[in-house]
């Protein structure tokens, strides 16, 4: 096998700096399949729901580019013969759908309803190669006359059906990212269950379809409440992430390395479970048994990292703690957290440890948590803003600490209450004052309710934002 420091440098050169995708599908080589995942990718999982950094704009990206969905297709036959039009997404295309700050122009003058049922028709009828909304210049143009052409509609969309249905084949139109929208949540409710109503709209028609993905707090609010909407509720997927997944994931970034890093790789994973890694798509592929958690995939890492989190069992197992450490206050970690983590685990192995026997040094997988710590903070407050606002001023506490000493921080900080940011979209219950901000940063992980109102804080968040626990992993110094 490759020295430890050969394996070392191979894990730092591969993993890449940064996982964040902004929207666009990955390259096919880092392409990874949780099983988990497969429920959501079906086109019958009309709602798929996730927390930040879970895969929601991943998969829409991937679904949405032919050579990609050729490979999902191996685990999901019918994507094969499915046409998939983007309706909306983070990156800009003003030919398939308005950007933010149209929509927002928009929906003062329409109905989200008939919107996004206009970007729907616009989408199948490109898919169906039909030309029926060309003479419409602009978006307001194409929603007009949608409202105003009911049964053109009606037929169109029939006849786009029997196309598809004697081509033997599907469409299916994606949305994602609709929290770039509006920054008012009852704008916010309105637009979401205008969109869920469309695909409502949409089930009559056996080839038509559509996936929406959402973040957890759209859909836990009152956007469901018209006639049938548990007919989508039933078809609801969530995205989330095992440590068994996570651990897959890694696999299939090192051993697709390039040039001899690659080979470094590839070398450690055949000769510690005797067996190269799968080739396929032109890529190389984890085994079964490395996306599980079975005793492949702990050896793998073990391999990496040795069996103990310090001298002896005591501290714990680097397999199990570095997905643990990098949990929110759901037990969720993201993909790119862990990345984040076990590459810096090995930039600090090779400047602190290079002699030391195993490639990740403990300490160094400590600091690794670190680092992904502010990678985490930095994804949570893109998508909830008003989270660093609030966290800032607990700089510096010891957690577990009663909820009273919070709520005085925050009163010190805020003497004329909570504030309002009409440029952002605030919390979910702001209107309840402190107990709703409470309850909001509860709900999305980064507090951690324990008994007699005392509040604790999951590491992922503790570190990156400064506050301390006895005996835990330190912040990063200011």
């Amino acid at each position: 096998m490759s020295s430890a420091a050969d394996i070392r440098r191979a894990i730092y050169e591969t993993l890449p700096a940064d996982t964040s995708y902004s929207g666009s599908a990955p390259p096919l080589k880092h392409l990874y399949i949780p099983p988990a995942h497969l429920k959501a990718l079906r086109p019958e999982s009309l709602l798929v729901v996730g927390t930040r950094g879970v895969g929601k704009s991943v998969w829409t990206a991937a679904l949405g580019d032919p050579a990609l969905r050729k490979v999902l297709g191996s685990s999901i036959p019918q994507l094969d013969s499915t046409d998939i039009h983007i309706g909306f997404s983070e990156r800009p295309n003003n030919n398939d759908y308005p950007d933010p700050d149209t929509f927002s122009h928009l929906v003062k003058s329409f109905d989200a309803y008939d919107i996004w049922r206009t970007i729907v028709v616009s989408g199948i009828d490109k898919l169906a190669q039909q030309s029926l909304l060309a003479q419409q210049a602009t978006w307001s143009d194409k929603i007009f006359w949608v409202q105003q052409n009911p049964e053109n509609i009606a037929t169109a969309m029939s006849q786009a059906n029997q196309s598809f249905e004697g081509g033997g084949r599907y469409a299916l139109i994606l949305f994602d990212a609709l929290d770039r929208l509006s920054t008012n949540w009852s704008i916010m409710d309105n637009i979401v269950r205008g969109l869920l109503r469309v695909v409502l709209w949409l089930k009559p028609y056996s080839r038509l379809t559509a996936k929406v993905f959402l973040r957890e707090d759209q859909l836990e609010r009152t956007v469901t409440d018209f006639p049938d909407a548990s007919k989508l509720l039933a078809t609801k997927a969530e995205l989330s992430w095992a440590r068994h997944d996570l651990h897959g994931l890694l696999w299939q970034y090192l051993i697709n390395g390039e040039t001899s890093q690659g080979d470094v790789l590839r070398k450690c994973y055949t000769q510690t479970l005797n067996k190269p890694p799968e080739h396929s798509d032109s890529r190389f592929v984890p085994h079964d048994d490395v996306k599980r958690e079975t005793s492949s995939q702990r050896e793998l890492f073990e391999t990496l990292a040795g069996p103990w989190m310090g001298k002896d069992r005591r501290r714990g197992v680097p397999y199990v703690w570095a997905v643990s450490h990098l949990a929110d206050g759901k037990g969720r970690t993201s993909p790119r957290s862990f990345l984040a983590a076990i590459r810096q685990a090995a930039e600090d192995s090779m400047d602190r440890y290079p002699d030391y026997t195993y490639s990740l040094h403990y300490e160094s997988i400590k600091r690794g948590v670190q680092k992904a710590s502010e990678i985490r903070v930095s994804e949570l407050t893109e998508d909830y803003p008003w989270v660093s606002e609030f966290l800032t001023p607990l700089h510096g506490l010891n957690v577990p600490i009663d909820s009273s000493v919070i709520q005085q921080r925050w009163d010190h900080a805020f003497p004329q209450g909570m504030p309002e940011n009409p440029n952002k979209l605030p919390p979910q219950h702001a209107q309840k004052g402190w107990p709703g901000l409470k309850l909001d940063l509860l709900r999305i992980g980064v507090f951690e309710e324990r008994n007699s109102e005392r509040i604790d804080m999951p590491d992922l968040y503790r570190v990156g934002f400064g506050l301390g626990r006895k005996g835990g992993v330190k912040p990063q110094k200011s």
